[in-house]
């Protein structure tokens, strides 16, 4: 939870009551590994924040997973545009691995808006980062060819990730076969 608190306090500066105001609005929670957390339908009622895990979300295509996002510890997570809308999420939410995460509810944090700006603040922030993040992956998937799609993952994501997410969903995620992420991997050893 320390994590968490260093990390609120370096991006909006906390007063210790405004994070023991936050604090009390979290529950903690542990998911084992392929827990979904939400389902594509339904309403995102949380954010959440890994303490110490692996999670991603999905939506199926032609039957197929189609990863969209993975976090690990000290990440935020949550099927973003449900929670933002309040709309049906057209995506998944599942644990990866064993996890520890701490949930805010949508009324929640709502709340917390009204009663601090820092709190609006950090919302900002987040839904800046979440953009800045969809944009680099938009251009990504349009401008670069396979090999170069995996190198920029391996370079911008958390080692956990690069190393723990099994292949096949790597490969979905960089919009390739796992077949071409096989070679890429084996000509990038080589090299």
């Amino acid at each position: 939870m320390n994590e968490l608190y260093q990390i609120l306090n370096k991006l909006i500066g906390l007063t210790k009551e405004e994070w023991q105001d936050f604090y009390t609005k979290l529950n903690r929670k542990e998911y084992n590994a392929k827990t979904v957390i939400i389902n594509e339908g339904s309403i995102a009622q949380n954010l959440y924040f890994i303490e110490n895990g692996l999670l991603r979300t999905y939506h199926l295509q032609d039957g197929k997973e189609m990863n969209t996002y993975f976090a690990c510890d000290t990440q935020f997570i949550s099927t973003f545009s449900s929670f933002i809308s309040q709309a049906p999420s057209f995506e998944t939410l599942e644990v990866i691995e064993h996890s520890i995460v701490y949930e805010l509810s949508y009324k929640k944090l709502n709340i917390l808006y009204q009663e601090s700006s820092k709190f609006e603040k950090l919302g900002r922030i987040l839904a800046e980062k979440n953009y800045l993040c969809v944009l680099d992956r938009t251009l990504t998937m349009q401008t670069k060819n396979a090999k170069e799609k995996y190198l920029e993952f391996i370079k911008n994501y958390e080692t956990k990730i690069v190393q723990r997410v099994p292949q096949h969903m790597i490969a979905t995620f960089l919009g390739i076969t796992p077949e071409s992420l096989s070679r890429i991997k084996k000509e990038i050893f080589i090299s």
